[in-house]
């Protein structure tokens, strides 16, 4: 992940939903206009300014998992040294350490908890006495709405409702080749200088 944003990113990346975004339609009407430079240098400048930020979305996505990792293996390390350390306490015939900077390490008495399962070991004996839950097949209904047969017989007792979800037009950055990180920094220090 390179450490400098370019203009049009910087623009990206302070864009928001509650904000306006006229400024930035501008900025890119200005790129897009500008017919000093290549039309296809325009496209690289647009397209790999989206593609750093998807990138640093990427780069992100990829950290935090590593960090949930990381989390979960640091709480389970740190379970185990506090188990091993009350051990330690515990054959040494220590409750209690009192310490200048923390307060005292102290144990905490062991407990049991019982954790019940259920298990039916004679399902069918079981529903046979009324312990049983019925639902509709939803995936059969609409397999069969979709044969004529089906729908004749479905049709009292079942609606269907659609529900438009309206998706704006973006934009797609779509790779032509793998491009080396130098060169896609020279073309964006190319438009940035002019």
């Amino acid at each position: 992940m390179k450490l400098v944003n370019y203009q049009l990113q910087t623009q990206i990346e302070s864009l928001a939903v509650d904000k306006p975004t006229q400024f930035f339609a501008d900025y890119i009407r200005s790129i897009i206009e500008d017919n000093s430079k290549p039309y296809h240098q325009r496209a690289d400048y647009v397209g790999l300014s989206l593609n750093e930020l998807k990138s640093k979305i990427d780069f992100l996505a990829q950290d935090i998992k590593e960090l949930q990792q990381l989390k979960k293996q640091l709480s389970a390390s740190l379970d185990i040294a506090k188990e091993v350390t009350a051990s330690v306490f515990t054959t040494n015939g220590v409750d209690r350490i009192d310490g200048n900077i923390i307060s005292s390490l102290t144990l905490t008495k062991p407990t049991t908890k019982t954790k019940t399962t259920l298990r039916v070991t004679h399902p069918h004996e079981v529903m046979k006495l009324g312990y049983i839950k019925y639902e509709p097949d939803l995936e059969a209904i609409e397999k069969a709405m979709g044969t004529m047969d089906g729908l004749k017989e479905l049709d009292q007792f079942v609606s269907i409702e659609s529900t438009e979800v309206a998706t704006p037009a973006k934009v797609k950055v779509n790779t032509k080749r793998s491009a080396i990180n130098t060169q896609a920094d020279e073309l964006l220090n190319i438009v940035e200088a002019a």
